[in-house]
């Protein structure tokens, strides 16, 4: 791992890398994949989950943030709170798959049991038969550990270490960009679940925010002119927009003005005049290996038949292939020596892409940094 992270930050250091992407060991490498979950993953805010999917009041969601094991509930006040999908007694993870857990979060191994605030309500026999709470333990001590947690609109933020900024402060650029979206009329319409994608998480990020591949690989299913596109660089919000004089998409094709933004790691919206949104949820789970689902909403309180809406669900299925396609591509292609110099990446369309990628070294040089100075 010294020698990748030594080769990441002579990258950054260098003017003239700014012509080539990461190395093939930023996508390929276990331990720089680890590198990325100490640092990327666990000290910004990562986008974990749907709240609209947490209706009720007990429904629960594991999810996977930095290969921790977590989980989403929505607690009998409303609100969704987060905590480590693992019991306090041996470690075991609660809920293995979304469902609702009632009014206590129940451990299958010694029925240990938690209600939805994660406050320990029973041990049972734990000191011997009918002695549930054994001189010296406290069960207060020995809740769910929470996680710290943002809900911004139906979208839910993670953050590992406790230490990034508030979020709506640190998706400042993100939230501005968004401006003129009515969130009181977003609705959610169809969701698509993409399952397991054989490539490195970064590869679906850098897919999304560069047009250069649109037209290529897109030729059937948009209709948007590389010539009208133009990339966007702002802080952790990355991406890149087109402008139409003249929409002409219809429901088996895109041909509409469009926003396609991110939030710095892993979170995605796209923006479809005038009234849709599709969010992105990504989800890093290995050096070469990204589990993906997207949730469709309408903007304008519209009511779309069912026609309608299988016809979107159709065109975004078609388009995620594609590109999931060439994501898995570029993944099989860093097994190549020649990827270890990064690639050519174009001056023009894919500065949002260098920008992501600097974000990345930096962040996994910082982790280097932190530990040779404890050294």
């Amino acid at each position: 791992m010294a020698n990748e992270l030594e080769f990441v930050k002579s990258w950054l250091k260098d003017p003239g890398s700014s012509a080539r992407g990461l190395p093939a060991s930023a996508y390929t490498d276990e331990a720089f994949w680890q590198a990325e979950c100490d640092t990327v993953l666990s000290r910004n805010w990562v986008c974990a989950g749907f709240a609209h999917e947490l209706k009720e009041a007990g429904d629960a969601m594991p999810v996977s943030v930095a290969g921790w094991p977590l989980l989403l509930v929505r607690n009998t006040g409303g609100e969704i709170a987060a905590f480590h999908n693992v019991c306090r007694h041996r470690c075991l993870t609660l809920v293995d798959a979304p469902k609702n857990v009632g009014k206590l979060i129940r451990c299958p191994y010694h029925a240990w049991a938690y209600d939805l605030s994660g406050k320990l309500r029973a041990s049972p026999h734990f000191g011997g038969m009918d002695d549930n709470q054994p001189e010296g333990f406290d069960p207060a001590e020995n809740g769910l550990r929470p996680v710290r947690i943002a809900v911004w609109h139906d979208w839910i933020f993670i953050n590992l270490d406790g230490n990034a900024p508030e979020f709506e402060n640190y998706a400042a650029p993100l939230i501005n960009r968004l401006e003129g979206v009515d969130f009181s009329k977003v609705s959610p319409i169809a969701s698509l679940d993409f399952g397991e994608i054989r490539t490195n998480w970064k590869f679906i990020m850098e897919n999304f925010i560069e047009p250069y591949h649109v037209q290529f690989v897109h030729s059937s299913t948009t209709d948007q002119p590389l010539g009208d596109h133009y990339t966007i660089v702002d802080g952790v919000c990355l991406g890149s927009a087109v402008d139409l004089k003249q929409e002409t998409g219809t429901s088996g094709s895109l041909g509409v003005s469009s926003r396609y933004l991110t939030l710095f790691p892993n979170f995605i919206v796209g923006r479809y005049f005038p009234d849709q949104l599709g969010v992105y949820l990504n989800i890093p789970l290995g050096a070469g290996k990204t589990a993906q689902r997207r949730a469709l909403y309408t903007t304008e309180g519209q009511q779309l038949s069912k026609t309608d809406i299988e016809g979107l669900k159709k065109l975004w299925w078609d388009v995620h292939k594609e590109d999931h396609e060439m994501c898995e591509r570029l993944q099989l292609g860093r097994a190549s020596p020649v990827a270890e110099e990064g690639g050519l990446l174009s001056p023009h369309w894919e500065d949002s892409v260098r920008a992501f990628q600097e974000l990345v070294a930096r962040s996994v040089s910082d982790l280097d940094e932190q530990q040779t100075g404890k050294t």
